[in-house]
């Protein structure tokens, strides 16, 4: 694994130090952790940032749901219920 030298502040420093000691896990782990909890949340602000525009746009909110409407008839592609 590559690493880099980067700067945080002593605040932060302190942060993934208590951290560390209460979670039994590295500086690094803890960091790996929130920066990819970061980059989940984000995603998901910005898909629903699409929706909200999608649904600003009533023709293409309207396409938007007749396709779903199609791809519902897929759901279940001729099996048999239980």
């Amino acid at each position: 694994m590559s690493s880099t030298i980067m700067r945080v502040s002593g605040t932060v420093r302190q942060s993934l130090g208590d951290l560390s000691a209460k979670m039994d896990k590295t500086r690094q782990a803890i960091l790996d952790e929130a920066v990819e909890e970061y980059r989940r949340r984000r995603f998901l602000e910005e898909v629903n940032e699409g929706y909200a525009a999608l649904r600003n746009d009533p023709e293409a909110w309207k396409e938007e749901l007749e396709e779903r409407e199609l791809w519902e008839a897929t759901l279940p592609d001729g099996l048999e219920e239980y």
